[in-house]
């Protein structure tokens, strides 16, 4: 496994310069940030991140407004005791994207944040205290207790939020590939266990952030 700075050299070398890799980077959100965020709007993270999932994004933020006024604002006390009159209401409202499991999944994570907020204060501190060392181990966390929250879709939830982690696209995993850290894409857990040592040994030994590392490993190929 190469270095981090090896693979910046690479990266460089296809793109030009460190700044042309960074081009439009947001750095991650610190952890008080994270605290501070309402646990509604973790629950609408995940709604959009969902709803992105397989449908073009750009339709999703065009319908935005309407899913906002739809789902009340994504409280996650109203949501999740979302009745069947609710729910039928949400599946003829052409203001959203109309996907039942999709609209289903929105009470069911609802309930999953009131867990966790219940169990840490606020879903913002159950997320800023989970330590960056383990992010997929949050991965996990998230496929297991969340709905539709696994693969991509929770690593693109996290992002959106600010959260400090990295996203398997493609280009990364053809990194991580080429690296010898996996053979395949990551589904199994002693795969995202091998993923997650290069990333923390790459974090550890350049102090770059786990998001800037997953910049650097997409850049160096696509």
């Amino acid at each position: 496994m190469r270095t981090l700075d090896d693979i910046l050299a690479i990266s460089v070398g296809r793109k030009g310069s460190v700044e042309a890799i960074f081009d439009g980077f947001t750095p991650a959100k610190s952890r008080a940030e994270l605290q501070a965020t309402p646990d509604d709007r973790w629950l609408a993270a995940m709604t959009r991140a969902i709803f992105n999932a397989g449908f073009n994004w750009k339709v999703v933020d065009a319908m935005w407004p309407g899913f906002e006024t739809a789902f009340k604002g994504f409280e996650p006390g109203p949501c999740s005791m979302m009745d069947d009159v609710w729910f039928d209401a949400l599946i003829t409202n052409t203001d959203i994207v109309r996907h039942g499991p999709k609209i289903r999944a929105v009470q069911e994570n609802a309930v999953f944040v009131r867990a966790e907020a219940e169990a840490h204060g606020s879903f913002g501190a159950f997320i800023g205290n989970w330590p960056v060392e383990d992010f997929a181990g949050l991965l996990a966390h998230l496929k297991t207790n969340g709905t539709r929250l696994g693969g991509t879709t929770g690593q693109y939830f996290l992002r959106f939020m600010g959260v400090d982690g990295y996203i398997l696209s493609r280009d990364v995993v053809a990194r991580l590939i080429a690296e010898g850290v996996i053979d395949k894409p990551p589904t199994s857990k002693g795969a995202m266990k091998a993923v997650q040592a290069a990333f923390a040994d790459w974090h550890q030994t350049s102090g770059r952030s786990l998001k800037e590392i997953s910049r650097i490993l997409a850049t160096s190929t696509g």
